[in-house]
């Protein structure tokens, strides 16, 4: 790249007000959520009605998947920072998430019960393990990169910065709301493949876009020292032995994630590992006010942590949870002789690449009108799909999943602007109080769902309406818990070892899956052959659980407000 490209772009290249190149990340960040949370969303439900594994084993590959899947982006930033660059990262990872989608859509022959025995399709088991580690791999690339190239565009000083992200957040909500109504759907009322399938697909169209839109990135992302990166080492040059490196990554989670025992020990070990060099290097390497905020941090990091323990549930326990004891039509206004169409999404989301790169081509051409249009086309295409499957189409376990994501999206709008209103006036929370606030709501948002197995015990689906509570006041605690994490990394490490707090932030963040799934077993339930679902045992199961977690998610809460004032002088005047 010259060096007239690198210095950024221009605001004549500016659309809507933003970089062009936001707009290339937002819908390829979009379309990676969609096809990440698709296939999310029939995770479980797959290896349990498919491949019929026991409860216990699904929730252990569930935790598994989930803490591979977000420790692995430690890794990826690092290579991305040192050698490759973000633009070939997130093309590297997008390359390996669209083959490991793709490999989801293979089932082979459904288990069977034999003579009491599950026999299974080892070959297409394995295909199943080896694309779960594809698209861990992929995630680890594109996650951490994607992200960092959208701050990129953007000079340290530069007033838009924040509407910028906030735009670029939007497009990952947008593709979790989408993702569920349309895999999970497809999954579960057709055939595991079309979900599956239908995930791949939307990477692809993401990857295709990101590769057509490079020209807006203006070189921001490239590595920062590409002679280094041609560099032969051996045979090959570092850059091939990078891409050599993530296949190789693949093959070993590729068989880390069949002995989920070793994963879960893994993360523990870790854990056991960061605590200990904590406890170090407080004592031996930190002044007084150093170890205080290094305290307070970690109080804050260990606050998320316990809050995704609880969050982690919505695609575990939660799951089941619906499709077992729960009705899932939302609105009642289904037509009598209603039969399974295909999601009006699809066809609003099949729409969007073509109109995102002629939004684009028109503005590059002058054609500012014909931009807008194309936008505010697609805009209320999606819209109109959401609300009709939304209202008009039954839902599935998986697909009722996207109430998280709604519930986000109609949230953000009035927490961004609560919080300055509240910091005007004198009363914005300091970070552990809305961390304090969040857990609260997240142990609250389990009452419903203790109300719904209650009900649920005597034998009678109960109303699909506890979970879409239960969802509104696990978002609640969202919302006030999103303003704390990454910032306060950078805001309190010691600036020697941020990074190293960076990556403890992510595998506190892949821990909490380990827990989630651990927990998340209290709840399961071997029907065996032949025996019918005994919905009154299984009320007290989920009993079982959600009890607990509504005293963690208080109690926890109720120890920060208590902390709160310590935490606070101890942060040192960081808000």
């Amino acid at each position: 790249m010259g060096a007239s490209l690198s210095a950024g772009p221009s605001p004549a290249s500016d659309f809507l007000g933003h970089p062009k190149g936001v707009f290339v990340c937002f819908f390829t960040e979009m379309w990676e959520r969609f096809s990440f949370y698709g296939m999310k969303a029939l995770l479980l439900l797959y290896i349990l009605k498919y491949h019929l594994f026991g409860d216990d084993a699904g929730f252990d590959l569930l935790g598994a998947y989930g803490g591979l899947v977000y420790a692995v982006p430690v890794i990826g930033g690092l290579l991305a920072d040192r050698y490759l660059g973000m633009r070939k990262a997130v093309v590297l990872g997008g390359v390996l998430l669209v083959l490991g989608h793709l490999g989801m859509a293979y089932e082979g022959e459904q288990a069977r019960i034999v003579d009491g025995v599950v026999v299974r399709d080892e070959a297409a088991l394995q295909v199943f393990y080896l694309s779960l580690a594809l698209i861990i791999m992929g995630v680890g690339f594109l996650k951490p990169n994607i992200s960092t190239i959208v701050g990129k565009l953007y000079a340290p000083e530069d007033p838009r910065r924040d509407s910028g992200f906030t735009l670029f957040y939007a497009g990952i909500n947008v593709g979790a709301l989408f993702a569920s109504l349309v895999c999970a759907f497809l999954g579960e009322t057709y055939g595991w493949k079309y979900g599956f399938g239908a995930a791949g697909i939307g990477m692809i169209a993401g990857l295709i876009v990101f590769i057509w839109g490079q020209k807006y990135l203006y070189g921001l992302a490239e590595p920062n020292d590409p002679a280094k990166l041609r560099e032969r080492v051996g045979p090959l040059s570092r850059e091939w032995w990078i891409y050599i490196g993530s296949f190789a990554g693949a093959a070993l989670v590729w068989q880390l994630i069949q002995r989920t025992w070793t994963v879960h020990g893994a993360m523990h070990l870790i854990a056991a590992a960061l605590a200990v060099w904590f406890i170090w290097f407080l004592v031996r390497h930190c002044t007084q006010v150093e170890r205080q905020q290094m305290l307070a941090l970690v109080l804050l990091i260990i606050g998320v942590l316990i809050f995704f323990t609880l969050y982690e549930q919505t695609y575990g326990s939660w799951v089941t949870f619906t499709d077992r004891m729960l009705t899932k039509d939302l609105f009642g206004l289904t037509p009598g002789n209603y039969q399974p169409g295909i999601p009006w999404a699809i066809f609003a989301l099949a729409s969007s690449p073509v109109l995102m790169v002629t939004a684009l081509r028109a503005s590059d051409r002058g054609h500012g009108g014909l931009a807008k249009a194309a936008v505010i086309t697609m805009v209320v295409a999606l819209a109109i799909a959401l609300v009709h499957d939304v209202v008009l189409v039954p839902q599935t376990a998986g697909s009722l999943t996207f109430l998280g994501a709604f519930f986000i999206v109609v949230l953000a709008p009035i927490f961004s602007w609560l919080w300055p209103w509240l910091d005007r006036r004198g009363l914005n929370p300091s970070k552990p109080a809305k961390m304090a606030v969040g857990l609260v709501f997240a142990g609250l948002a389990f009452v419903p769902l203790m109300l719904a197995a209650q009900s649920a015990g005597s034998g009678v689906l109960a109303s699909v309406w506890w979970l879409v509570l239960a969802y509104f006041l696990l978002e609640l605690g969202e919302m006030c818990l999103s303003p704390i994490g990454l910032s306060a990394v950078t805001q309190l490490s010691v600036p020697r070892v941020v990074g190293l707090m960076m990556g403890a932030f992510w595998l506190a963040t892949a821990y909490s899956e380990v827990l989630a799934a651990q927990f998340g077993k209290l709840t399961s339930m071997e029907v065996l052959e032949g025996e019918t679902f005994d919905m009154a045992v299984a009320a007290t199961r989920y009993a079982d659980l959600f009890q607990p977690m509504l005293w963690i998610g208080v109690g926890s809460g109720i120890a920060y407000f208590v902390l709160s004032p310590l935490v606070r002088r101890w942060m040192h005047g960081v808000r």
